[in-house]
């Protein structure tokens, strides 16, 4: 497996939906490569705090803006 293979792998492997044979030719990838590892514990710990930080509310006046924005774009053009 090459490192680049093994990168594609990261978040199927971290939400453990690989399969068997693919688990085990990572995680022999990753024991002699120093790189993904470091790869994947940054990978790893950007997913995590990714998901503490939870969504943040839109403010009002930037939707009223988006949805007006948004309008404007979809208006049929005379030509």
């Amino acid at each position: 497996m090459t490192c680049q293979e093994a990168i594609v792998l990261l978040s199927e492997y971290l939400e453990r939906v690989c399969g068997p044979d693919l688990v085990q030719q990572l995680e022999e990838h990753l024991k002699d490569c120093a790189p993904c590892r470091a790869y994947l514990a940054t990978f790893r710990k950007t997913r995590d705090l990714t998901r503490e930080t939870g969504r943040v509310e839109m403010p009002d006046e930037m939707k009223a803006r988006l949805r007006q924005l948004l309008l404007q774009q979809l208006r049929p053009t005379k030509d």
